[in-house]
């Protein structure tokens, strides 16, 4: 990293603290969430015995200590419950990979440090201050203005290519610009690490967008009609030209309408039921690119079908090698991964999941993906039925675990983490927890504050 980056990344700690005494709590936690992973550049620095210090790090070193400078009784608020286990399960699974696998508890320690300050620190930190249907919304709209403050730099690099990270920072992200070339222009990525990131956050903020706009949830963003950030994100969307981003948009759509039209989630449970059949036969071996591949083919065209393929067969023998070491997997430093004769690493990894299942076995897997789901079905299950999908209030935190499934399904084909979704699961977790809040119709939805 150049200068520049260095002292932004080194700096964000004291901007977090600033935030926490300029805004509500809630705000400045989402504030410094999302600005970070949308501007923060993806350097880091190593921190002997600690996980390295990142972007995502640095943010939740910043909350936490400005939670104990200004908020401490926050912390007292947490109350562990049945929903948080996935979650516990997930960040301590890493020791007992380690120790099954001989590597010692140091090993196992440090990448139980890793794994907590990727997920379960924005689990824990969205669990404490999310966890309100007030919580869901300021994360909502704080979606929603990070997709809009990204479109003027998506479209710049749309025209230009994804140079904006190596003109500010000085490096950029390992650009493949053979991946970036799309239908005759550039996939942008702006200061995340691919395309498809860029593609799922546009997404995920049009959707957010679309929804609070036709259920009334807000009406107007720093003054403007959100009739017309939705058109301009809709746009933005289409120009990023992620196909993915595009399905998942459609789907989530339909999943949120049929809720309210059809008063059913019925979809939505469908959906979580075939991730995890898909999973499932991975895990067991039993899917096989033969018989799928001819399907993507009529369904799509024979590139698609072909890195279809590639990544099937992948995902094949890297499952297979994951079955010899099923319950807790083969632990770190590319143990799980398939080499030849010569020591020459054969496989590729994409998804998630088996990365997941090849590092931490089938109980990693499991309670990363009882971690995404659980909250989601939870929510729809425990608290708001279809019925109350479109209420003003109850809208902000449907849209966002509709989001967070969406990203659940992408991380079975890609491995694209995105902090701000885990915290959206704590915060979810949080609310459902809680007793349900009262769902008296306001006579008039109410604007963010400006």
């Amino acid at each position: 990293m150049n200068i520049i980056g260095n002292l932004v990344m080194l700096g964000w700690i004291p901007a977090v603290f600033f935030l926490f005494t300029q805004f509500p709590t809630q705000r400045a936690l989402v504030i410094a969430f999302i600005a970070a992973w949308l501007f923060l550049p993806l350097g880091q620095f190593p921190l002997p015995g600690l996980p390295d210090y990142t972007k995502m790090s640095a943010t939740c070193y910043g909350i936490l200590l400005a939670t104990a400078v200004y908020d401490i009784e926050r912390f007292n608020s947490f109350k562990f419950g049945w929903l948080d286990v996935p979650m516990l399960v997930w960040c301590l699974c890493p020791m007992m990979s380690s120790l099954t696998n001989d590597l010692g508890p140091y090993d196992g320690l440090s990448a139980t440090l890793d794994q907590t300050v990727t997920w379960g620190l924005p689990y824990f930190l969205g669990r404490i201050y999310l966890n309100s249907l007030n919580g869901m919304r300021e994360l909502a709209i704080g979606m929603i203005i990070g997709g809009l403050v990204y479109v003027p730099l998506c479209l710049a690099e749309t025209r230009l290519g994804p140079q904006l990270h190596q003109w500010i920072f000085g490096f950029n992200q390992t650009v493949n610009w053979a991946l970036v070339m799309r239908y005759g222009g550039y996939r942008p990525t702006v200061f995340m690490e691919t395309g498809l990131m860029v593609g799922m956050w546009m997404m995920a903020a049009t959707l957010v967008a679309i929804w609070l706009w036709h259920t009334k949830a807000i009406r107007d963003i720093w003054g403007y009609p959100v009739s017309w950030l939705v058109g301009l994100l809709v746009v933005t969307v289409v120009l990023v030209k992620s196909t993915g981003a595009y399905f998942y948009l459609v789907m989530g759509l339909l999943f949120l309408f049929a809720g309210q039209y059809l008063g059913t989630a019925l979809p939505v449970f469908l959906l979580m039921f075939g991730m995890c059949y898909y999973v499932y036969n991975g895990v067991s071996g039993n899917i096989s690119s033969k018989d799928i591949v001819p399907i993507i083919t009529q369904a799509t065209n024979a590139e698609r079908a072909q890195s279809f393929e590639f990544r099937l067969d992948n995902e094949e023998i890297l499952s297979k090698k994951a079955r010899e070491r099923m319950i807790f997997g083969w632990g770190g430093w590319g143990r799980s991964r398939v080499y030849d004769e010569n020591g020459k690493d054969i496989s590729v990894t994409d998804s998630l999941w088996i990365i997941a299942f090849g590092a931490n076995g089938l109980v990693g897997l499991v309670s990363l993906t009882a971690s995404m789901l659980l909250p989601v079905a939870s929510l729809f299950i425990l608290r708001y039925p279809p019925r109350l999908w479109a209420h003003p209030k109850v809208a902000p935190a449907v849209v966002v675990a509709m989001v967070l499934m969406l990203f659940m399904l992408d991380c079975i084909l890609n491995a694209m983490l995105n902090p701000v979704f885990t915290l959206s699961s704590g915060g979810i977790v949080g609310l459902v927890l809680k007793e349900p809040e009262p769902m008296r119709r306001p006579r008039r939805a109410l604007a963010p504050q400006k």
